[in-house]
């Protein structure tokens, strides 16, 4: 294997990391005024008709029946969980549910990974330790209190770990439709609770616009994770791409003046330690 495979899917990983700590700083903010599921929604048709004009423009091959499936159940379990992460970062503290949801979402399909794929190597196993050693010190709470929204984190979390197990099972396929799909089965749910809910009044038009930059973004991240998965290990894939809270946590700090202290610094390089070890192990 040459230098450059064995680390495309690392890059595709950080990438990814930048394209969803983006994507979750302004998905958090932006449901400080809306509606959650609503803000979601207009997210998912954001990112659908980003991603599908691409795939369209580019003429990139449409997936299998059984890709299909697996993708669409994949944007089903990640909208709903979306929408729930969405409303736990706007009603709590960003950096502190980020990472929680981030933990979850990377532990379970690391787990799983390790039993279908075999045990990776001792260098790459440290890396994943350290990795969720950053993670947890980004979370770490000074005060010692739970912070609101944290049992939403937990819901979210544990939806994205099957939002990644879907999408591995898809196998390989144009990750622009993949990402295409994904939105569209996250529109049909997020979708389906407006509806019942009758909140379509529930976001200001500076809110649409942020919801559509959001989905964007957060499309893009998915693009470069599907490209991840496909071309190395799934728990490889998932431990880096799950490194976007500190991204998330930076953002807030500079923006939202969130309080930064030096564990958080120590979890970010921590963390940024643990890349060329699972990279490379």
């Amino acid at each position: 294997m040459s230098a450059a495979s064995q680390f495309a899917p690392a890059a595709y990983s950080l990438a990814a990391v930048l394209a969803w700590g983006a994507s979750d700083f302004l998905g958090g903010y932006g449901t400080r005024r809306a509606n959650a599921f609503l803000f979601t929604t207009v997210v998912n048709a954001g990112g659908l008709l980003l991603m599908a004009t691409l795939a369209l423009s580019l003429r990139a091959p449409f997936p299998s029946a059984h890709s299909v499936a697996w993708v669409l159940a994949g944007g089903a379990c990640g909208g709903g969980s979306l929408a729930i992460f969405y409303r736990a970062l706007g009603s709590g503290r960003m950096g502190l549910t980020a990472p929680v949801a981030a933990v979850l979402s990377a532990a379970i399909p690391t787990l799983w990974s390790m039993f279908t794929e075999g045990l990776p190597g001792p260098i790459r196993i440290g890396g994943f330790v350290l990795a969720a050693a950053g993670i947890w010190l980004i979370t770490r709470a000074e005060d010692g209190t739970t912070p609101e929204g944290i049992e939403l984190a937990v819901l979210a979390g544990i939806g994205f770990a099957g939002f990644y197990l879907c999408l591995r099972q898809a196998g390989d396929g144009s990750a622009l439709w993949f990402a295409s799909l994904s939105r569209v089965g996250g529109l049909a749910v997020t979708g389906v609770v407006v509806l019942a809910q009758r909140r379509f009044r529930d976001i200001t038009p500076a809110g649409v616009r942020w919801a559509v930059l959001t989905g964007c973004v957060d499309s893009i991240g998915t693009v470069l994770f599907v490209r991840a998965s496909q071309s190395g290990r799934l728990d490889e894939a998932v431990v880096l791409s799950s490194l976007y809270p500190a991204v998330t946590v930076l953002l807030a700090r500079l923006f939202l003046h969130e309080h930064f202290t030096r564990w958080k610094f120590a979890g970010i390089f921590i963390a940024l330690a643990a890349v060329p070890m699972i990279a490379a192990g």
